[in-house]
């Protein structure tokens, strides 16, 4: 039995088409690997959203906390896969300052191939840590 194309889709075509992840492989990768929940739960793949489920989501060490709002199963532009959820306030606030601190480790590291000095100072860092 096959359900109407507006009233249910597939969670990882959903994410393709809003624009979290380029491909719906990706997007199942993501969801297998657990970084994906939908209602606090984690989900499958084939999952089906419905308008008004809450979405956490975990891309490249940032978090969103996003509510669906329109259904899609093709992929379009980005202002128009913008308008396919609301990301709470909270959220975007806590991405700034997640992405802040990114950077600022960012800047930290050192461009080109390190010296004999850092190699070592790598090397002690790891032997005190246990890694």
């Amino acid at each position: 039995m096959r359900t109407s194309e507006n009233t249910k889709v597939r969670l990882d075509r959903w994410l393709c088409a809003a624009r979290f992840f380029k491909t719906r492989q990706m997007a199942a990768a993501a969801i297998k690997r657990g970084n994906i929940r939908v209602n606090g739960q984690r989900a499958k793949a084939a999952k089906l959203l419905i308008i008004g489920d809450q979405l956490s989501i975990r891309k490249n060490q940032l978090d969103y906390e996003v509510q669906v709002l329109t259904l899609a199963e093709k992929r379009a532009g980005a202002k128009i896969a913008a308008t396919y959820y609301q990301e709470s306030t909270a959220s975007v606030a806590a991405r700034e300052v997640r992405s802040l601190q990114l950077a600022s480790n960012k800047e930290t590291l050192i461009d080109g191939k390190p010296s004999k000095k850092d190699r070592r100072t790598r090397q002690a860092i790891k032997r005190d840590s246990g890694f």
